[in-house]
């Protein structure tokens, strides 16, 4: 078998650098890479089962894992049978580590991610995708109490604009027809540059200086860093994607505080609002934790009742999993079928958003960029079907929103 299999866990930005990881490996046999995701429990539990599916399944292979799991704890996956080979954040993005000498030599140990450089990350021009990923920050300055990402991934590092839009052209030069600007905490971006530049600024240059850029999107941004820059660009910036995900995780100023969250319920209502008011076709999105410990059932029904009141329609939520290590799992805990009551109708209260948002698009034309013969996704992220005519992969089209069905609007080129 050549070239590595890469079985990766988490976070969008983790799948982006496995696409590196591929590409770096693609002349390795009999190597099997697990990229790891450390933010909960159960994200472990996954990738430990998948190791050893792997060893039974294929023993004769190399197995190397990666990812933030093994930044935290690497002693804990050396130990399992198989492996090879554990791999820090900051060494998996160079194409060195996945050279055949560097993985016969004696292990290295992992390095401390609170001192290592950004790790390089290569734009990945081919990976068949109509949307790139362009991550242009890395680590988190914060600390919420559910989360040990910071200690996966270190401080905040960003990549500076210049490189930014380098990285920016070549993916357009290779046929991207949407970039997504990605990081852990790419609302950050920025503070650890000359000037302390903010992310509208980095979002304005890159539309400037590369004008045959059709689309740009966010991936999920704090609610709590919006500058102004920013809201100049999604107001007069027809290129800048009308839609917003947001790290709200609850609506609940108490539940907020226990998670040293940095934003209010108001303030997230505002955004939610201001936003709405630049761009009124706007989708908007959130993460939401249900059954946060010490959550009571008024304190998740104000969650629910925010969902509902700004009509949130692109909703991730996810009930509470104990994450070892963070200050979040030594408080007391919500019964496990509390929390997964309290996502389910989080989640029904998502869906009905959704299709009265789709359904106000009824009627309208769209920019959609087409995934295939007939799926699509519009600029406020409406998943497109298209009812006449077949289209090329990562054609860009405007169509006529004329129905709904379960899943997509369904559109007609106009």
């Amino acid at each position: 078998m050549s070239g590595a299999d890469v079985l990766t866990f988490g976070c969008r930005l983790n799948l982006h650098e496995s696409e590196a990881i591929e590409n770096h490996a693609r002349h390795l046999k009999d190597v099997v890479v697990v990229n790891t995701c450390a933010v909960t429990g159960s994200a472990e539990r996954q990738a430990r089962q998948a190791i050893r599916r792997v060893h039974r399944d294929r023993p004769e292979a190399r197995i190397v894992v990666t990812g933030c799991a093994a930044q935290v704890a690497p002693e804990k996956w050396t130990a399992l049978p198989g492996v090879a080979r554990v791999m820090g954040n900051a060494e998996k993005m160079a194409a060195a580590s996945w050279q055949e000498a560097a993985l016969r030599a004696p292990p290295m140990p992992v390095a401390d991610i609170m001192t290592a450089p950004m790790p390089a990350t290569p734009v990945v021009e081919s990976s068949g995708h109509t949307r790139a990923l362009l991550q242009v920050q890395q680590g988190c300055d914060h600390r919420c109490t559910f989360c040990i990402i910071p200690f996966g991934r270190g401080p905040s590092r960003s990549v500076p604009v210049d490189e930014a839009i380098a990285r920016a052209q070549a993916l357009v030069a290779a046929g991207h027809r949407e970039i997504v600007l990605t990081g852990v905490d790419i609302a950050s971006w920025g503070t650890d540059l000359a000037g302390r530049p903010q992310l509208g600024a980095l979002c304005r240059a890159l539309l400037r200086a590369v004008p045959e850029l059709p689309r740009l999107r966010l991936s999920s941004v704090d609610p709590a860093a919006f500058d102004a820059e920013l809201w100049a660009v999604l107001a007069d910036e027809p290129r800048f994607a009308p839609h917003l995900h947001l790290s709200l995780q609850a609506a609940s100023d108490l539940v907020l505080k226990r998670m040293k969250r940095r934003h209010s319920r108001a303030q997230a209502g505002e955004l939610i609002e201001r936003a709405r008011r630049l761009r009124p076709d706007i989708g908007i999105g959130a993460d939401l934790i249900a059954g946060f410990p010490t959550e009571t059932d008024e304190q998740a029904m104000e969650t629910l009742d925010f969902v509902r009141e700004h009509r949130i329609p692109y909703l991730h939520v996810f009930p509470y999993s104990e994450r070892p290590g963070t200050p979040a799992a030594r408080m007391p805990a919500v019964p496990n079928a509390r929390r997964q009551a309290r996502a389910a109708a989080l989640r029904a209260a998502g869906q009905a958003n959704r299709t009265a948002f789709w359904q106000g698009l009824v009627g309208q034309e769209l920019d959609v960029l087409m995934e295939g013969a007939e799926r699509g996704h519009s600029a406020q992220f409406a998943a497109i079907r298209l009812a006449n005519g077949q289209a090329r992969r990562g054609e860009r089209l405007t169509l006529r929103a004329v129905a709904l069905d379960p899943d997509a609007l369904v559109a007609e080129i106009a």
